[in-house]
């Protein structure tokens, strides 16, 4: 064999050998979680692009959330699919009471509350959302919330904001839009679970 092709050969081989050392191990890692070795297969959570399909508009706000607001977000996720809607729709709605209630159900705040506003989306019975008692209910008023949202023509293509501002009506309609990340962050989390 001539000295040009047996350098080639061997160094084909070389390459070869070494690249399996570097991208061998890689290219067969498995998943070994219980779930895997069990066969369970896993719900895909929502992507960003569903989630956040027009990206965020302004300086994006973030919130730690406690037992209570994990617990209304897992709410107004369970009352959205319940409604028939998707992801999107939660965002919005978890967006929403972010800006209106930082996800807790709140009562009446007296001298400090708005009006007469309660509840995750700080609905208010004077204005025809329901009796304390339904707008202080996580269910009854993400329900209330989204028949409002329905009602917007072409919502899925609004920013979350708009969309948001079409239902709400509130003196500050931009502040929705600076928890749309969290609130997708927090819809990916817990759609699936």
């Amino acid at each position: 064999m001539n000295t040009i092709l047996r350098r080639s050969v061997l160094g084909i081989a070389g390459l070869a050998l070494s690249t399996g050392v570097v991208a061998g191990p890689l290219a067969t890692l498995t998943d070994t979680t219980p779930a895997a070795a069990a066969g369970v297969v896993r719900a895909d959570k929502p992507d960003m692009d569903t989630l956040i399909p027009h990206g965020t508009q302004g300086e994006q706000s973030r919130i730690d959330l406690g037992d209570e607001q994990t617990g209304n977000v897992k709410a107004i996720i369970e009352a959205t699919k319940k409604a028939g809607m998707d992801e999107r729709a939660a965002v919005v709605a978890i967006g929403t009471s972010l800006q209106e209630s930082k996800l807790e159900n709140l009562g009446h705040l007296g001298e400090r509350n708005d009006h007469d506003s309660q509840g995750l989306f700080q609905q208010r019975p004077s204005s025809g959302w329901g009796s304390v008692e339904q707008i202080t209910d996580p269910e009854y008023s993400t329900t209330a919330f989204l028949k409002g949202l329905k009602q917007v023509e072409g919502w899925q293509e609004l920013p979350l904001t708009e969309a948001a501002q079409k239902v709400q009506v509130s003196a500050y309609p931009f502040h929705y839009a600076q928890w749309e990340t969290q609130a997708a962050d927090l819809v990916a989390e817990h759609w699936t679970s």
